[in-house]
């Protein structure tokens, strides 16, 4: 996995040594075999490392916390809630849209493309980092959670003054590691729709966010997305 798939040099400075682990061989040889059994994969090989790519480790500002890549076609490319240009916009990601249009006065965009985000400083993790095509956290338990819960331990060590958007009881427990006295953690239910209207609608995590970085002297997010060409 390794040498097929190219990571960013300061992801992989810090992750280098996870991908010798016994559990990262066997989440390898488990998706070859999956590819050579015919089953899709999403998202593509070369996608599967999007998050890290675009958000380098020395700029992420914001964190937030996904689960699983969607399984649907065309919609999974590596960062959590986004999908591609030209896809229905999920409803988990149009409760996000609605937060913002609330908490910012931003309205919502006409794609869920978020890959302006990751590029200004927006660490869009899953835990889980590939699916198969139709068949929901098909890749749940094979070794990827461990894997990111290194990459939780990084950002908690390496970087100081990171904004954590935890949705949901699954994103909290897997960031209740991190140190409170050095980063902001923000906490709500999940922004699906079985959950969003008792308390993620009306968390004001993203205005939060930006004056928290803006009391740090760091530039703030553009929560606004372009359109797209």
């Amino acid at each position: 996995m390794a040498t097929a798939v190219k990571l960013e040099a300061s992801w992989l400075a810090q992750l280098e040594t996870e991908f010798r682990q016994p559990y990262m061989r066997e989440l390898k040889q488990f998706l070859q075999a999956e590819k050579r059994a015919g089953k899709r994969i999403f998202p593509p090989g070369d996608e599967i490392f999007s998050a890290f790519n675009h958000t380098p480790l020395q700029r992420v500002k914001v964190v937030i916390l996904g689960q699983d890549p969607y399984h649907g076609e065309g919609q999974a490319h590596g960062l959590c809630f986004s999908v591609r240009a030209g896809t229905r916009i999920p409803p988990s990601l149009q409760n996000i849209y609605r937060e913002i249009q609330r908490d910012l006065g931003i309205g919502p965009p006409t794609h869920g493309d978020l890959t302006a985000w990751a590029d200004q400083g927006v660490l869009l993790l899953n835990s889980v980092l590939s699916v198969e095509c139709g068949l929901a956290a098909s890749h749940q338990r094979r070794g990827w959670e461990q894997f990111t819960d290194r990459v939780i331990e990084v950002v908690n060590r390496q970087r100081d003054g990171v904004v954590f958007m935890l949705w949901g009881s699954y994103a909290q427990r897997k960031g209740s590691i991190i140190d409170t006295h050095r980063h902001c953690v923000l906490r709500s239910t999940h922004p699906s729709p079985l959950s969003a209207h008792r308390g993620f609608l009306g968390c004001g995590h993203f205005s939060a966010a930006n004056d928290y970085l803006r009391a740090r002297g760091e530039t703030p997010i553009d929560w606004q997305l372009p359109p797209l060409e």
